[in-house]
């Protein structure tokens, strides 16, 4: 949370991320790292990830100086034939912002060609040496997103089904993903992978605060792009069920911060009036 909201230092985010790309391989320091581990030390390099420029990510164009996402390429793609869901989920996601990353190299709105050919120019893995690793990623992700057998539960086929799916609009059809948040006052369109990263991590950081920090806090709306006003209009509207329960009940954190300050006062008052049981005061 500190690196991606107040990190400025492009050392320290660089350090966290060799970190990540360590601890997310099969071993580290000469022991064995647990698949689940290894999943999170992927979604934190996703996360910090998302905030440095696409060419640093996915681009080639200086031998001696890979974009980050080239270079774990390989390493993704044995995690997506792993067995436990949590890393080939996590793997997928971030194969599908490196891709997304790749398609926007080939997009320059100062170049007289069309889209379509820019992209097969530059943002392409065409004639690239990843080339033929993508195509296997890629029949990989198609397999995880229609996969079915006994191995699995219900549930967690259904849910990799529909993760999956979505990774494969992006890395096989390269089409952009799109999720749209509600909330009181307003909604948010996200069309890329990088904000739905970040959205997803401050979804999973704040829980049941999601909503009221997201009208509320100016970090999040610079960081989505929220427009203040339109928000404020609709403050005088009703509350929700939800924001009563956090702001109104007696089991809310306002509610339990002044039953504390109650109690404090009353036990002061109380040493007040029987001061003169106490040897010195030290009560009070």
């Amino acid at each position: 949370m500190t690196h991606f909201i107040c990190g400025a230092d492009e050392s320290g985010t660089n350090s966290v991320l060799n970190l990540c790309e360590e601890v997310c391989a099969p071993q580290y320091r000469g022991e064995d790292v647990s698949p689940c581990l290894r999943a999170i030390a992927l979604d934190c390099w996703a996360l910090l990830s998302s905030t440095v420029a696409d060419a640093y990510l996915a681009g080639d164009e200086m031998e001696e100086d890979l974009g980050r996402g080239l270079v774990i390429l390989p390493l993704l793609s044995t995690c997506l034939n792993s067995s436990n869901m949590e890393l080939r989920c996590a793997a997928g996601e971030c194969v599908a912002l490196i891709h997304e990353s790749r398609l926007n190299l080939g997009i320059d709105e100062d170049e007289g060609e069309n889209a379509s050919e820019r992209r097969f120019r530059r943002g392409s893995w065409d004639g690239s040496e990843w080339e033929v690793l993508m195509d296997e990623v890629k029949q990989r992700v198609a397999e995880l997103s229609v996969e079915s057998g006994r191995h699995m539960s219900k549930k967690a086929k259904k849910e990799q089904r529909a993760t999956f799916r979505d990774f494969m609009a992006t890395i096989v059809d390269d089409e952009p993903p799109v999720e749209v948040v509600n909330f009181r006052g307003g909604t948010v369109t996200l069309r890329t992978w990088r904000e739905i990263i970040e959205i997803n991590f401050v979804r999973h950081c704040l829980q049941g605060g999601f909503q009221i920090q997201l009208m509320t806090n100016e970090t999040l709306h610079m960081i989505f792009d929220i427009d203040a006003s339109t928000i404020n209009d609709a403050t005088g509207a009703a509350l929700s069920q939800l924001e009563k329960r956090l702001t109104m009940s007696k089991t809310s954190e306002a509610a339990k911060a002044a039953d504390l300050d109650m109690t404090r006062r009353r036990r002061t008052r109380t040493n007040v009036k029987n001061y003169f049981i106490t040897a010195d005061g030290e009560d009070i």
